[in-house]
């Protein structure tokens, strides 16, 4: 399984506008620029996007964990919040909380504790956010 986005940059850092796209279309020329990522102004930005695939993620790990416990949610509420700090190194992703509810009828709470535990060290996500990056750049 392959899934592919891509960005578009125009312009310096502070003046310039960019775009991301998704190979599904959810996304389409969705617009980011340094005062969306940086200065609170209204628009996505990288982090964000990480902080949805995170949430997206986490929440379906930990339906497939509960399946395996006998446990059928109907519902799983993830709200991850991520932190970026700026660093000697510069700005740098320093943790991601995930906050989550669920509704599980007649659950049992250690069973619960152990699905979470299982789907936070197990997502994709999860697993990708300290993991060997590699790349391959060219000149147009």
């Amino acid at each position: 399984m392959k899934r592919s986005a891509s960005a578009i940059w125009q312009g310096g850092l502070k003046d310039g506008k960019g775009s991301v796209s998704t190979e599904s279309g959810v996304l389409a020329q969705t617009p980011y620029s340094f005062s969306t990522r940086f200065e609170g102004e209204r628009g996505t930005n990288p982090e964000e996007l990480i902080a949805a695939a995170h949430a997206g993620c986490f929440s379906m790990a930990l339906s497939a964990e509960l399946g395996k416990a006998s446990l059928i949610p109907e519902a799983i509420r993830t709200h991850a919040t991520l932190t970026m700090d700026r660093l000697e190194a510069g700005w740098t992703v320093t943790g991601i909380h995930l906050d989550v509810t669920a509704k599980i009828p007649s659950a049992d709470p250690a069973k619960f504790d152990a699905a979470a535990n299982a789907a936070k060290a197990g997502c994709p996500i999860s697993r990708l956010l300290n993991t060997k990056i590699t790349m391959t750049a060219a000149l147009e």
